[in-house]
């Protein structure tokens, strides 16, 4: 029952947030993609602030239930043979599951500190990003340890989609605002916990075996 709980919060925690993020946006007719953070709407007055906020805590509060199956899931991974039975590999993912459990408390600090807490909000929300780079990535390389060849690759290429932004901005500067490859960052994450959401479900749903 956990494990279904848990996955449908994995394809939730997108969702909510991102569509709190938008309707934010949409609240705010001063919001600029090249000028603004994402970050600047939970200081923005009326409904905007409230949407950005709580939005993001009751995302990372989803999230971090996702991530409480997410050790379990990481530690035994269901595979099917050859001959269609399946086998529990030891998979040591629980470094890069306590990456991901961080970046949803912080991405919960993010809405409780907001941008005018300049010190606290700075730190969560680099914390944030940090924290899911390096879920991603050594989740990533423990699915290689199993040979999960399927999933390493499309949660290492997400990893990359992740920082790649982050990286372009720090050279070429294409953005004077953080918005977008704050944005793509988290829609990278939340592509990810969506298809592993979806997946326990489908985990939860077969038959335990004798």
């Amino acid at each position: 029952m956990w494990l279904r709980i848990s996955g449908a919060c994995g394809i939730l925690t997108p969702i909510v947030a991102i569509i709190c993020i938008f309707l934010a946006i949409y609240f705010a007719p001063g919001f600029s993609w090249m000028e603004n953070a994402l970050s600047d709407l939970g200081v923005m007055p009326g409904v905007t602030a409230a949407l950005f906020n709580y939005g993001l805590v009751v995302g990372g509060i989803l999230g971090f239930v996702f991530a409480t199956s997410l050790f379990g899931v990481m530690r035994f991974f269901d595979v099917f043979s050859a001959d269609g039975k399946p086998h529990m590999l030891f998979y040591r993912g629980e470094s890069g599951a306590l990456f991901f459990s961080l970046a949803c408390l912080a991405l919960v600090a993010i809405g409780v500190f907001p941008e005018n807490i300049r010190y606290m909000h700075g730190l969560v929300s680099v914390a944030f990003f940090v924290a899911l780079f390096l879920a991603l990535i050594r989740l990533g390389i423990a699915f290689f340890q199993v040979r999960q060849k399927s999933w390493a690759v499309f949660t290492l290429l997400l990893g990359l989609v992740a920082v790649v932004p982050w990286l372009l901005l720090f050279v070429i500067r294409y953005v004077s605002g953080v918005a977008i490859p704050e944005l793509i960052s988290a829609v990278a994450g939340g592509l990810w916990t969506t298809v592993l959401g979806y997946t326990m479900l489908r985990m939860a749903s077969r038959p335990k075996m004798p």
